[in-house]
C-alpha cells in the first residue's frame, strides 16, 4: 500500500526522495511527506495532503538541504487523509522521525500506555504510536536507536516496514520489516531504501531484500548491517542484481501507464513465453514445475489463492488445470482463506497468485498452507518479492513493472503461465497428447501477434467508448473459459471509470439479473465460437428481447452475432482455452477510453493502491 523511500550518502537527499515518491505514487496517493536532517543539524519535516506534486509545491521555498532523509506516500488506513496524518511522524521531542507501511493491530493498547506516561499524540494514526514507543524505550532504558527499534518491534503486533532517522545522529538510518516489503539499494558511497526497487534502479542495480523479522542499520561510515530482531544474530547479506530499466518505469510517450501497459502486451507475453516453449510447440519447459514433478503428479488437489484481478486469472487457471490435468481445483479469495479453517493436507498443492508478490492476504494464506504440509508454488511478477521467497517453488510471469493500478499485462501474463503449467502437468500425467500439446503450445506462441492484430480496432473502441461514457451500469456476460473474463472486464470498468458493473455467467442472467436489463443497461457479451456458442447466442437474444444494448466480442468473421448485437468487436480464432488472452484486450481498451472520457485519473483511481500489503 504505502510507499517508503530513504537515502543516506553524499548527494542532496530531497531530490532523490521526491523522485522516489513519484516512482512509488502508485502504492498510495492520499498524502506524502519527507523528513531530512539539514546541514544546520535541524530535523525538517514537510507534509501535504494529496499527491506528491502538492508536497513539492509546499516545500519549494523551504530548507531542502541535507544528505540523509526518509519519505512516504500514503494510502490511508488509520486516520483520514490530511496534513497531520501524513507521514513522516515525529516523536514528542522531535528527535526522531519515522515512516511506516503496514498496520499496527495493538496500537490502541500501546497508545493508552504511552498516554499514561505523558505522551501526547497529534495524529489519528497507528504509526505515531510506533515512533513514540521507540522514543520512550530510548529514554527509559538509555539505549541506542537501534536497540530501541529492536525492542519496539517485539512489542508491536501487526505488519510493518519502518525507517527511522535521529536528529542527534545524522549518520544512520534504522529500518525493519515484518510482513511488509522493504529493499535496500547499495551504491558506491551511498544507500537507498524503498518499498520496492523502482525508486532505486536509476542509482544502482544492487539491492538487498530484507526478510521478515530483520532490522537493518545503514550507517554512513560503517555501511550496511542486518540483524535478526529476536536473536540479534547478524544476518548474511545477499546482494541481488536488478534486471530492470528506467525506460520500463516511464510512460514512453503514452498519456497513461495503463494505455502503455495494454499496448506492451505483445512484448510482455513474448518475454513471458521466451525459453519456455520450443519453436515447434512440442515441448514446454517450466523448471519450477519440472524440478518438483512428483508433487504435481501426486497432487490430491490444487488450491489457488489470489485477490482481485489475480483471482479472475485463478478461475481461468482452475478451468485449465481441471481440463488438462484432471486434478480437482479450488479457487479461494486469499483474504478469506485463513479465516475459514480450510482443510489443507499434505499432498495438496497451493498456488499463490500475485502480481506484486507482496499481497498480505496471499502471503498469510500460503504460510498457513505450508504449516499444514501443502506444497506451495508461487506465480508472481516482481522478482525478489516476498511470495517467491516464501514458496517452495514457482514461476515468474516476466511482464515487467506494472505501474498502472488497474492490472492489464499482469493478468494476461498470469493466464499464460497457468496455461503453460496446465499443459506441462497434463503431458507429464499422460493426459495431453503430443498433438494436443503442440497445437495449444503453438497457439500460445501466436498470442502476441494476435493481440497486435486486435490493436487495429483501437480507434473503433475509442469511438465506441464515447457512446457509453455516461452509462450508469454495465453488465458483462461470458461462459466457460470466458466467464472469468467477464468478471475481469467488469472490474476494469469499475476500477477506473467508477461506473457500476457486474460480471455474470451468461446463463445465470435469467436467474435474477435479467430484471435489470433495459435500454439504459448496456451488456458486454463475450460470444466467441466455443462449445457453448449457440447457448450464448440465445442469451444475447434474451437481452435484445428486453431492449438491452449489446456490445459483442466475437470470433473473427462471425455473422450470426453481428446480426443480433448493436456493436461487434472481433478477435482472431484460437484454441478455446486461450481465448481469455484475446477477449481481455478489447475490454481493457473499452474501460480505459470510457474512464478517459469521464476525466478520471486512470493510473491512480480513487481509494485504490497497486500493492495491497495490509489486511
Amino acid at each position: 500500500m504505502c510507499g517508503i523511500v530513504g537515502y543516506i550518502g553524499k548527494r542532496n537527499a530531497y531530490q532523490i526522495l521526491i523522485q522516489g515518491l513519484h516512482r512509488l505514487e502508485y502504492r498510495g496517493y492520499d498524502s506524502s511527506g519527507v523528513a531530512m536532517i539539514a546541514e544546520n543539524g535541524e530535523m525538517n519535516i514537510y507534509k501535504a495532503k494529496g499527491k506528491v506534486d502538492a508536497l513539492e509545491h509546499y516545500a519549494s521555498n523551504k530548507d531542502l538541504s541535507g544528505n540523509i532523509g526518509i519519505a512516504h506516500t500514503r494510502w490511508a488506513t488509520h486516520g483520514e487523509p490530511n496534513d497531520v496524518n501524513a507521514h513522516p511522524h515525529f516523536s514528542q521531542s522531535r528527535n526522531l522521525a519515522l515512516v511506516h507501511n503496514g498496520t499496527i493491530e495493538n496500537y490502541s493498547v500501546l497508545k493508552e500506555a504511552l498516554s499514561q506516561q505523558g505522551y501526547e499524540f497529534v495524529s489519528e494514526t497507528d504509526t505515531e504510536v510506533v515512533v513514540q514507543l521507540i522514543e520512550y524505550i530510548m529514554q527509559t532504558n538509555a539505549c541506542s536507536l537501534f536497540e530501541a527499534v529492536r525492542e519496539a518491534a517485539k512489542q508491536v503486533v501487526g505488519a510493518y516496514a519502518i525507517a527511522v532517522i535521529e536528529k542527534s545522529n545524522p549518520d544512520r538510518i534504522i529500518a525493519a520489516r515484518q510482513s511488509s516489503p522493504l529493499v535496500i539499494g547499495v551504491g558506491e558511497d551511498d544507500f537507498f531504501l524503498a518499498s520496492d526497487a523502482t525508486p532505486i534502479i536509476e542509482y544502482t542495480n544492487k539491492v538487498v531484500y530484507l526478510n521478515d523479522g530483520e532490522i537493518a542499520v545503514i550507517d554512513r561510515t560503517e555501511g550496511l548491517n542486518v540483524y535478526d530482531i529476536n536473536s540479534n544474530d547478524e544476518s548474511q547479506i545477499c546482494i541481488t542484481e536488478l534486471k530492470m530499466s528506467i525506460e520500463e518505469l516511464e510512460k514512453g510517450g503514452y498519456p497513461h501507464f495503463m494505455l502503455k501497459e495494454i499496448f506492451e502486451q505483445p512484448k510482455t507475453l513474448t518475454d513471458c513465453i521466451s525459453g519456455r516453449i520450443s519453436a515447434d510447440g512440442s515441448q514446454i519447459v517450466l523448471s519450477g514445475v519440472i524440478e518438483h514433478k512428483e508433487k504435481f503428479l501426486n497432487a490430491n488437489r490444487v488450491i489457488i489463492v489470489a485477490c482481485g484481478t489475480s483471482w479472475h486469472a485463478a478461475l481461468i487457471g482452475k478451468h485449465l488445470i481441471e481440463d488438462f490435468c484432471r486434478i480437482p481445483v479450488e479457487v479461494a479469495y486469499a483474504s478469506e482463506f485463513r479465516y475459514c479453517n480450510p482443510v489443507v493436507r499434505e499432498g495438496d498443492v497451493l498456488i499463490a497468485l500475485s502480481q506484486s508478490g507482496e499481497t498480505a492476504d496471499t502471503l498469510a494464506a500460503l504460510e498457513l498452507a505450508k504449516s499444514r504440509g501443502a506444497f506451495v508454488f508461487g506465480i508472481c511478477n516482481v522478482i525478489g518479492s516476498s511470495i517467491p521467497r516464501a514458496t517452495h517453488s514457482g514461476c515468474y510471469i516476466h511482464v515487467g513493472p506494472e505501474i498502472g493500478v488497474a492490472s492489464t499485462k499482469a493478468f494476461t501474463g498470469q493466464v499464460t503461465v497457468l496455461a503453460m503449467m496446465a499443459l506441462l502437468v497434463g503431458q507429464m500425467k499422460g493426459l495431453v497428447s503430443d498433438e494436443k500439446l503442440q497445437k495449444v503450445a503453438s497457439d500460445i506462441r501466436r498470442v502476441p501477434a494476435l493481440i497486435q492484430k486486435i490493436f487495429e480496432m483501437n480507434d473503433k473502441i475509442e469511438n465506441l467508448a464515447k457512446i457509453f461514457t455516461y452509462a450508469h451500469n454495465f453488465l458483462y456476460l461470458g461462459r466457460g473459459y470466458n466467464f472469468p473474463s467477464a468478471l475481469e472486464g467488469a472490474l476494469k470498468l469499475k476500477e477506473i471509470s467508477y461506473i457500476h458493473a457486474e460480471g455474470y455467467p451468461a446463463a445465470e442472467m435469467k436467474h435474477g439479473t435479467i430484471a435489470l436489463i433495459d435500454n439504459d443497461m448496456p451488456s458486454v457479451v463475450i460470444a466467441i465460437k466455443d462449445n457453448v456458442y449457440e447457448k450464448t447466442v440465445s442469451n444475447i437474444q434474451q437481452v435484445k428481447a428486453r431492449g438491452g444494448k449489446v456490445v459483442a466480442i466475437v470470433t473473427e468473421g462471425d455473422e450470426i452475432v453481428a446480426s443480433l448485437a448493436d456493436y461487434v468487436l472481433e478477435v482472431p480464432e484460437i484454441s478455446e482455452c486461450l481465448t481469455p488472452l484475446l477477449t481481455a484486450i478489447p475490454m481493457q481498451l473499452l474501460a480505459y477510453y470510457i474512464a478517459v472520457n469521464k476525466g478520471r485519473n486512470v493510473d491512480q483511481p480513487r481509494n485504490l493502491a497497486k500493492s495491497v500489503t495490509v489486511e
